[in-house]
């Protein structure tokens, strides 16, 4: 409809939500511009201006101090690997599991489903997961971060119900075909599945990217921790580290401690940023497809 066709009230309403959303965006976005401008500022200047969005005197003191060392290296990597193996099962066990539970005719299916229901309003708690971990040798292991969420019980629900939706005509026609459950899984659901894969592979990444109070309650070795808990050790803890003063000249200066932070934010923030537009396409159409009860 065209703007001079709207009524009066209309164009006001629209007018309200635009600058409701402007205000609710610019506040979600100054902070992160904040941080980002005081990571790439010079000590004196951060020092000299409480408030800066728009440095005049760029500098990467607090990036040189913070990569000065090996600690970020070795826990950006550790942070990619526990993304990617811990996405790549999420996938793989989401998917193994909703499959069967789209088949109507599938023995057990309603029970199954109830204990899934209950497993998502009702977990067993803090202390007996970790004593389960325990006993089955998982402390200090990448394990313990990958497997006690392998599976995502509202991403399940959400999973079956879009494999429901998928023509019953394609199944028979391939296993008339000769093709059994696994290759029409593999072949057949999972390539027609792409927008809801997409966005679960989204929703799972940033969690594992994202994901610290696991790492500390399982991981003790620090050579292991992935980036997200040296940010909490920095940012919350006030523990410093990160960098080595000792690799620069007698004449550098340390950089304040909250340019440090701010570049270890930005530094743990932008690669999975980077990850998003790739996957926003299929984001909104892929949310919603399976969102409709089956």
């Amino acid at each position: 409809m065209r703007m001079k066709d709207r009524t009066f009230g209309s164009r006001v309403f629209d007018s309200v939500n635009i600058a409701l959303l402007f205000l609710f965006g610019m506040i979600t976005l100054v902070p992160f511009i904040y941080i980002v401008a005081g990571s790439f500022t010079s000590p004196e200047e951060f020092i000299s201006k409480p408030f800066l969005l728009f440095p005049t005197h760029f500098s990467l003191d607090g990036y040189r101090y913070v990569f000065s060392s090996n600690i970020m290296f070795r826990s950006l990597g550790v942070t990619v690997f526990i993304t990617v193996a811990g996405t790549l099962i999420n996938l793989i066990f989401t998917s193994l599991m909703a499959y069967p539970l789209a088949k109507k005719d599938l023995d057990g299916r309603r029970t199954i489903m109830l204990m899934v229901t209950f497993s998502m309003l009702f977990s067993g708690g803090m202390i007996p997961t970790f004593l389960v971990v325990k006993e089955l040798g998982l402390l200090n292991s990448y394990w313990s971060l990958l497997l006690p969420n392998a599976i995502s019980a509202f991403n399940l629900i959400v999973l079956k119900n879009f494999f429901q939706q998928l023509p019953e005509g394609l199944e028979e026609a391939a296993k008339i075909d000769g093709c059994n459950d696994m290759r029409i899984l593999w072949q057949i659901v999972i390539p027609l599945s792409l927008p809801a894969m997409a966005t679960f592979t989204l929703f799972y990444a940033v969690g594992h990217w994202n994901a610290f109070f696991h790492a500390v309650l399982y991981i003790n070795d620090n050579t292991k921790w992935p980036v997200q808990v040296w940010l909490r050790q920095i940012v919350i803890l006030s523990q410093g580290g990160v960098g080595d003063s000792d690799a620069f000249d007698s004449s550098y200066v340390t950089p304040p401690a909250q340019i440090v932070k701010m570049a270890v934010i930005v530094v743990s923030t932008i690669p999975i940023l980077c990850v998003y537009p790739f996957l926003q396409k299929h984001f909104a159409k892929g949310a919603m497809l399976g969102s409709v009860k089956g």
